[in-house]
């Protein structure tokens, strides 16, 4: 990843981890709706854990199990991993990967708050994920494989650390057919998860030139339109305005100035306001199978 790239990556989600975007705001909600995550899921969790990223509900597919080790590669403020940790259970683990500062400092300050006690996080690339060989039941992610150029080194960790039988259940941004050129360049639709997104088809054969069995790559259906729901609403202000409009605009102007440079989510509606990204590119489900030894 050129050294641009990682630092507006970094920059533009260090500023979502510090905003006030949370599941208290109705667009952030509604993100998260439309990507697979019932109501009761949000409440379920310190609400500060979602901020409107996610492109599907991994946990929904991953069939945890008690006891399991189950790791989050880009965790983000927790939203995955606390979800994770109920279904594992006290006996099992639910741990967080992130890159980015902030971030892994939002998703421990949830993890206080929500009490939890079978979750870690971890600062680091999802290129060299700090955990043992063959240490994990099962991976999962949410919209974040996309944002790494060098693909086949994360599917090699997966490989790595995964136990043998372990499995794949990740939601990402995989693309249908060639990106318009401007979008294919655009940084903002880079950080927005769409310009690094790879063919659906080089998702599966990576996958299986790391080693993998059973790949599966199923298109959710899912609207990538949902994220301008989030446009405006990063402001310090109370979300509980008298309005009959639960999607009204957040007026900054009572508390800090508007940042001088756009968030990631108005990049992102910009950027959808201008092309039908739903053309290219799909919200998918990826699963795949880490084979047994032949003699086991």
């Amino acid at each position: 990843m050129s050294e641009q790239l990682l630092e507006s990556v970094k920059s533009k989600y260090g500023a979502v981890a510090e905003s006030s975007l949370s599941n208290d705001y109705a667009g952030v909600q509604a993100v998260a709706e439309a990507f697979g995550y019932t109501a009761e899921e949000l409440t379920s969790i310190p609400a500060e854990a979602n901020m409107g990223l996610s492109c599907g509900n991994p946990t929904a597919t991953a069939h945890l199990r008690p006891g399991e080790v189950v790791v989050d590669l880009g965790s983000g403020g927790g939203l995955d991993v606390f979800l994770a940790s109920k279904l594992v259970g006290p006996t099992g683990r639910a741990i967080g990967i992130d890159m980015t500062t902030a971030m892994i400092e939002r998703a421990r300050a949830n993890a206080k708050v929500g009490g939890y006690t079978n979750v870690e996080f971890y600062q680091s690339t999802i290129e060299q994920i700090p955990l043992p060989n063959a240490s994990v039941d099962c991976v999962i992610s949410n919209c974040v494989l996309n944002l790494t150029p060098d693909k086949p080194a994360v599917f090699r960790e997966i490989a790595r650390v995964l136990k043998p039988g372990g499995r794949v259940a990740i939601s990402d941004i995989a693309l249908k057919h060639d990106l318009p050129e401007a979008v294919a360049q655009s940084m903002a639709a880079y950080v927005g998860c769409i310009a690094g997104a790879i063919k659906i088809e080089d998702y599966k054969n990576g996958l299986l030139a790391a080693g993998f069995e059973h790949v599966e790559i199923v298109d959710s259906g899912a609207d990538l339109n949902a994220y301008a729901k989030v446009e405006n609403q990063a402001g310090c202000c109370s979300p509980a305005m008298d309005t009959s409009n639960p999607f009204q605009l957040v007026e900054t102007a009572c508390c800090t100035p508007a940042p001088t440079e756009p968030s990631l989510h108005d990049d992102l509606t910009a950027l959808l306001s201008q092309y039908d990204v739903n053309a290219a590119a799909a919200s998918v489900k990826v699963y795949a199978i880490k084979p047994q030894p032949a003699d086991y």
